[in-house]
């Protein structure tokens, strides 16, 4: 069987690796082509292009880009057809992937599943409309997400959120990590501004700033960034003048296993964490560090997305667990003296520690923790898909 994927940021990258595991663990002999991050290649993709290129998200972000990504549009498709697929699989980057779902259906009639459900309950409700006609099935992270795209005539399966699976460290790890760093017993708060170079350009100020005044509080604080492969070089650049002497775990040129070991290692370390809104919360939840998120946009982005927004919130721990106990800060909010309000509250033991680690033992559990790995549940799917059409 040949299955295509098609990824465009880390967290699908990471969505994409475990699916591969599990549709080898299902067929030994499964062969993979596609677009992916290190992770889809450590489990035996060759990436056509640098997946980095289709890291783009916000409004006014896309469009000085949109030539090139349509230029790699054609070259997917084309490279979709020539690789012979049973079946495609396009992991969330929806404005990206779908333009291509709907060039390919144009010409094949390949099965196509697009895992990550658009979350239409949040904002653009339309957005199912695009793909009816194109889009298979659908493979869904969050419990409450089938019923909508079941409404708008779409099959789609709920199939858990990987991170469930993902293995956590000891604290042995964590007490090792902090002794190779220097970091002893001081308060430790990891820093995540993003995985795009927009993001983190936008935030690395904001974050900064917000620290300096955590810091104020507890000097003895220190700083712990684990920056994503693609943007490593720029939070180099811009924590340098951090407080907290911060520690950049850099995953370029070593092991993808390594750099996964550090970065777990650093999680148990973590006393607090704040970071840019996105799938990180659920991995902060996984590993019970309280948290604060962040973010900011363009401003023509922000203004509207807000005015289409339909959620009081955007943290996937506060949706999933049907609380609000993650504080967050968006927008015309990302205030640093608010940011480090927050985080002063969350790094000490009380109340607001306590809500946040009820939130996420109740976030995990929904996603599906004790039961079959995610990534292998995704795969059952997408090996139905296939021969459901006679692809096979």
């Amino acid at each position: 069987m040949k299955v295509y994927l098609i990824v465009g940021e880390p967290s699908g990258d990471k969505l994409g690796g475990a699916l591969m595991e599990g549709l080898r663990t299902l067929d030994p002999d499964i062969e993979f082509q596609g677009v992916g991050g290190p992770l889809m290649e450590a489990q035996g993709m060759t990436s056509l292009f640098a997946m980095e290129e289709l890291s783009v998200m916000g409004i006014a972000e896309v469009l000085p880009k949109l030539r090139g990504l349509f230029r790699r549009r054609d070259e997917t498709v084309e490279d979709i057809i020539g690789s012979g697929a049973d079946v495609v699989v396009t992991i969330d980057s929806p404005d990206f992937c779908l333009r291509v779902l709907r060039k390919l259906r144009a010409v094949s009639a390949v099965p196509t599943v697009h895992y990550v459900a658009p979350s239409v309950w949040a904002w653009r409700a339309k957005r199912t409309d695009k793909m009816i006609g194109i889009v298979d099935h659908v493979l869904a992270l969050l419990p409450f997400e089938p019923p909508y795209m079941e409404r708008a005539g779409l099959a789609c399966d709920f199939v858990g959120h990987p991170v469930v699976a993902e293995p956590l460290a000891e604290p042995t790890d964590a007490s090792a990590f902090r002794h190779a760093h220097g970091l002893g017993a001081a308060p430790v708060v990891l820093a995540l501004p993003g995985s795009r170079k927009g993001e983190v350009s936008r935030l690395s100020d904001v974050f900064g700033e917000s620290l300096h005044k955590l810091a104020a509080k507890h000097p003895d604080m220190r700083v712990v960034i684990p920056a994503a492969a693609p943007v490593a070089a720029i939070v180099q650049q811009r924590v340098a003048q951090w407080p907290g002497d911060p520690v950049v775990l850099d995953p370029r040129g070593i092991s993808v296993e390594s750099a996964l070991a550090d970065k777990r290692a650093a999680f148990a370390a973590a006393d607090v964490a704040l970071a840019a809104s996105g799938t990180v919360s659920l991995e902060l939840a996984a590993n019970t560090v309280p948290m604060v998120i962040a973010y900011d946009m363009n401003w023509l982005s922000r203004k509207l997305i807000n005015a289409m927004l339909k959620v009081d919130t955007v943290t996937l721990v506060n949706l999933v667990s049907e609380t609000r106990t993650v504080p967050e800060f968006l927008g015309d909010a990302c205030k640093p003296d608010d940011i480090a309000r927050a985080l002063n509250l969350a790094l000490k033991p009380g109340p607001e520690r306590a809500a946040q680690a009820a939130a996420a033992e109740i976030a995990m559990e929904r996603l599906g923790r004790g039961d079959e790995a995610p990534g292998l549940r995704a795969a059952r799917v997408v090996m139905h898909v296939a021969t459901q059409t006679g692809q096979t």
